[in-house]
């Protein structure tokens, strides 16, 4: 039993590397176009007027990006007090229940997600002129990571050797567990 858990940790682990390095990459265009956008709004002036639009979609696949980072190190709310008063058992099924409600959480933003994305693709970005559905497709995309990452770490929690002692980053100390 501690192999699945130790495979659905691996995976997670292995996602989260490459959604980290899509985030990092995703901030790294985001800087890279707010200094253009200051260079040329008060430096040279250029008449580039995409700048904002595209800085404001960067921080939004960003931001949705990084959510599943913060459920795969267990940087996520939770609710210690309660939690780490329980005995063992019930505190495996408690992080199991609170990944099954974020996974119920996230599917219904993954499947509403994809319909916003539809729809968005019948209206046009006011500087690009393209579809919103590449911007909102963000939305499902992220939602689906989340989901899989909270399958994972729900599969690690049930079927780990040992309950887990917190189901959320323990910010007093400095970091998760």
């Amino acid at each position: 039993m501690t192999d699945i858990a130790l495979n659905a940790k691996r995976w997670s682990l292995r996602i989260n590397w490459l959604v980290e390095r899509v985030c990092v990459l995703l901030l790294l265009l985001l800087v890279l176009d707010v200094w253009l956008g200051v260079l040329v709004r008060y430096v040279i002036p250029l008449p580039l007027t995409f700048t904002e639009e595209l800085a404001r979609y960067l921080m939004i696949w960003m931001a949705l990006l990084a959510v599943s980072s913060g459920i795969a190190y267990r940087e996520h709310i939770g609710v210690e007090f309660i939690f780490e008063r329980l005995p063992a058992p019930l505190r495996r099924w408690l992080a199991v229940a609170f990944d099954v409600i974020g996974l119920a959480f996230f599917g219904a933003l993954f499947w509403y997600g994809l319909g916003f994305t539809e729809k968005g693709f019948g209206r046009v970005t006011m500087i690009y002129a393209m579809p919103k559905g590449y911007a909102f497709a963000g939305v499902p995309l992220a939602a689906f990571v989340a989901c899989t990452q909270l399958a994972l770490m729900g599969l690690h929690d049930f079927f780990a050797a040992r309950a887990p002692e917190v189901v959320a980053a323990r910010v007093a100390q400095g970091g998760s567990e």
